[in-house]
């Protein structure tokens, strides 16, 4: 393994998913997906990355594109699973190293903002929240994160607070200023030509990537959808015996 970024593996398969967290999150948050998903399929091993700005990755500076030449860098080929943030790293990986990508899972995802002037406006917005991180604080910069409508009824245990308390506040700004929603070019058409399989999951209750996840599914030519009950944005977290067994699933039956 050649990568710059921090990980650990779970498993000692032959056949390798790669787990990619979510913003303000760690590699810890796919722990418990990782260690069932290598309990329920024969032959697997599990590697969960920090991604740059984060966990133990937290002094890495990289964009979207350069994250995830670092991802696919850990084995020559590898089912991968992301989450947001993570997701926008999968779907870079899908569209720049195809060859590389077994099969790709997005967790509450999006290939991107298509309106250039909405990206613009995104990346402005993704800025000022930057800044807003270096003044205040991780601490208090995660209260008011997690307190957004997408995150609230997450438990404080549920969330990983302390796993995100461990990122810094320069590490966080640099992420989004690099690797938010605004740096993401669209690559809808690009997954629109894959040959990749690819699994869009979404909590029910998070309506707008409900919708993102419908889309993401119907555009790839080897697109599947799947809606976890009772979830919220962050479903990996909420209901993770439920994710991985869709994982599960997924990966063991590629015609479904």
């Amino acid at each position: 393994m050649n990568s710059v970024l921090a990980h650990e593996v779970i498993g000692m398969g032959d056949d390798t998913v790669v787990f990619v967290h979510g913003f303000t999150q760690t590699r810890a948050s796919w722990r418990v997906v990782a260690d069932l998903l290598v309990a329920r399929v024969p032959n697997v091993r599990c590697v969960l990355v920090d991604l740059p700005g984060h966990g133990e990755s937290r002094d890495v500076s990289l964009d979207l594109v350069e994250t995830a030449a670092q991802v696919v860098s850990f084995t020559a080929r590898a089912t991968y699973v992301g989450y947001s943030l993570g997701a926008r790293v999968v779907a870079q990986a899908v569209a720049h190293h195809p060859a590389r990508v077994v099969r790709a899972a997005l967790v509450s995802g999006t290939a991107g903002i298509e309106e250039s002037s909405q990206r613009s406006e995104r990346a402005g917005a993704d800025d000022a929240l930057a800044e807003r991180i270096i003044r205040i604080g991780v601490t208090a910069f995660l209260d008011e994160w997690l307190a957004q409508p997408l995150f609230a009824d997450l438990s404080p245990a549920v969330a990983q607070l302390v796993e995100r308390r461990s990122n810094t506040a320069p590490g966080l700004a640099d992420s989004l200023r690099r690797c938010g929603q605004g740096q993401q070019a669209p690559l809808w058409d690009e997954l629109a030509r894959s040959s990749v399989p690819l699994l869009a999951i979404a909590g029910s209750r998070d309506v707008k990537y409900v919708q993102l996840a419908r889309r993401l599914a119907a555009n790839t030519p080897h697109g599947t959808l799947r809606i976890i009950d009772g979830a919220g944005h962050s479903a990996h977290l909420e209901q993770p015996q439920t994710v991985a067994e869709e994982l599960r699933y997924w990966m063991t039956n590629p015609t479904t």
